[in-house]
């Protein structure tokens, strides 16, 4: 999830809210809230808790919410910050993999940051990880998703290695086990969920939800037309360096479901620095509008 600010620099909950019926309405089976995209980094721990239980209240049951908002450098004030996103009723807490351990430290460090998170939260709260790629991208070990899976405390990683081959050894890996390995790469979306059996659980969510839901559910049924959507996807996610997560704000001021594009990790102008954004997002809409009616078309054929 994305988090829109109103011109005076705070959170804009009407905007959120709409956001939030937007997401549902296109598709979406579960949120994550306060997570990167959200701009969890520039966010206080007041405003991580009051995002998540936001969410989980305007959600009020229709689908799952998960929520982070794990950013601290030390142990004690990271115990803190989830047992605070804990509370908020959130169906399960993600912990974020490169706030186990320094970018320079090994398995051992990781591993016993595990054991003090595990030992502090709640046992009757279920977990997530996410490789967040920032500040710094750090991947887990097979030995680590074995404890994860093993563990019966995790349900969900939100995997960034962008790689399907390791998807696909993450997946054997937790084959049989409550932890669900979903894929966050756009250019790997397909053929990962046809792995995985999980959804896509990527910024392009914030795009357009409803194509990679289709995907998921459908695509096995009309194979040709779900390659060819595939690769619309796949060029549609290369626009995500420019500027994102602004770059969706503007997108959804477009729409009408908010109306700034004020955005704290990214405060340059998207449109001094990548010329021509306007016509790329036209482009995105036409593509997205095409494959709708494609989709809509062949579903009324079936029928």
């Amino acid at each position: 999830m994305i988090t829109p600010f109103g011109p005076d620099g705070k959170i804009d909950w009407g905007g959120y809210e709409a956001l939030i019926e937007w997401y549902i309405a296109n598709g979406s089976e579960a949120l994550f809230a306060v997570c990167q995209s959200s701009e969890m980094r520039f966010l206080s721990l007041e405003e991580r808790v009051d995002l998540s239980r936001f969410t989980v209240e305007k959600v009020a049951g229709r689908i799952p919410v998960v929520s982070s908002g794990h950013i601290s450098e030390s142990l004690d004030d990271q115990i803190t910050e989830l047992m605070a996103i804990a509370d908020t009723g959130a169906d399960a807490v993600i912990l974020v993999s490169n706030r186990l351990a320094p970018e320079t430290a090994g398995a051992a460090e990781v591993r016993a940051s595990f054991d003090a998170l595990l030992a502090a939260l709640p046992k009757d709260v279920p977990l997530g990880l996410y490789e967040c790629p920032a500040p710094y991208r750090r991947l887990l070990t097979d030995d680590e998703i074995d404890f994860c899976a093993q563990s019966g405390r995790f349900i969900l990683l939100k995997d960034v290695s962008c790689d399907l081959d390791t998807v696909k050894r993450r997946a054997t890996i937790a084959e049989n086990t409550p932890f669900l390995i979903c894929n966050a790469n756009a250019a790997i979306a397909y053929a990962a969920m046809q792995v995985t059996g999980a959804g896509f659980c990527g910024v392009m969510n914030n795009f357009h939800p409803d194509l990679y839901r289709w995907l998921q559910d459908h695509g096995a049924e009309y194979p040709e037309l779900a390659d060819e959507l595939a690769v619309f996807l796949v060029l549609s996610a290369q626009t995500e360096p420019m500027g994102y997560p602004k770059l969706a704000k503007l997108y959804h001021k477009r729409l009408g479901t908010f109306a700034d594009t004020s955005s704290r990790a990214v405060p340059y102008d998207l449109h001094e620095r990548y010329w021509a954004l306007e016509a790329v997002i036209d482009r995105i809409v036409q593509g997205t509008d095409m494959f709708r009616a494609r989709i809509g078309a062949a579903s009324s054929a079936a029928v």
